[in-house]
């Protein structure tokens, strides 16, 4: 199974990471693109441009005054373990054992609004840039796109179809939001496309609560991992979180899992 997940905009540089190991992002060179273009911008130009306050238009600000493209483990951290979202919190990487890490390194995709693709051990430095965001808000020279979706739909997809083929062609488990999921073009996808859905009992009927199903995709991501599943039959034992399988919700490659 290959996994697709979103970031986070929380982000943890101050704990060290216990993993060693290291990559670097594949689309380094288009990242750095980006980033010259929004050091262009002030501080209330990227307020403006991702809709944030203006305390975090300064931190974001700043940050891309600081990106450097050379990185290393002393200026950059592993993108699983400086992620720490509710997804993160679910997904629970400081549980990992190197075996798992090697096994999501190769299963596991994340995609991102300024670097693209990453691997779960690819280093990233701070940052916030939400795949949503439209980059006409405000004047960004030199950029052919008007959208990040523009900016890295052809990338993103050859990047997966590129990952599939590497692992034999294997099931795609969409565990990303609808906003990252989009900067995908599942139609030139290889492979069958599987999305989990969680949904909670709440006044009278099962819905999707934000906070419980970001969650529950980052559990279901490990439970993937660690179990190292391959086959759609293998999802539906999802048992974490009270969670379970609900098969009369269910639709075609849409599969509920409810609880409550």
């Amino acid at each position: 199974m290959l996994i697709l997940i979103s970031p986070a905009k929380t982000l943890d540089f101050t704990t060290p990471a216990e993993c060693d190991r290291f990559s670097q992002p594949a689309f380094l060179s288009d990242t750095e693109i980006l980033v010259k273009q929004l050091r262009q911008l002030s501080a209330n130009e990227i307020s403006t441009l991702m809709k944030v306050s203006d305390k975090l238009g300064e931190l974001n600000a700043e940050r891309y005054q600081a990106w450097q493209p050379s990185f290393d483990n002393t200026n950059a951290k592993q993108a699983l373990l400086a992620f720490q979202g509710d997804v993160y919190q679910g997904l629970n990487a400081d549980s990992f054992s190197r075996s798992d890490f090697e096994f999501a390194q190769e299963h596991l995709i994340i995609l991102s609004g300024l670097y693209g693709v990453l691997r779960p051990l690819d280093l990233i430095q701070p940052y916030r840039l939400e795949m949503g965001t439209k980059l006409t808000h405000v004047k960004l020279k030199d950029l052919s796109a008007n959208t990040l979706y523009e900016f890295w739909q052809d990338k993103l997809t050859q990047a997966i179809n590129q990952q599939l083929d590497k692992l034999g062609n294997p099931i795609i488990v969409n565990l990303a939001s609808n906003e990252y999921f989009k900067a995908v073009q599942p139609k030139l996808l290889t492979r069958e496309i599987i999305t989990p859905i969680f949904k909670d009992w709440k006044n009278g009927k099962y819905k999707i609560i934000s906070f419980y199903a970001k969650k529950a995709r980052g559990m279901m991501s490990a439970y993937i991992i660690k179990n190292r599943l391959e086959k759609t039959e293998d999802i539906k034992s999802f048992r974490e979180a009270e969670y379970s399988f609900n098969d009369e919700l269910s639709d075609g490659n849409n599969l509920v899992f409810t609880r409550g």
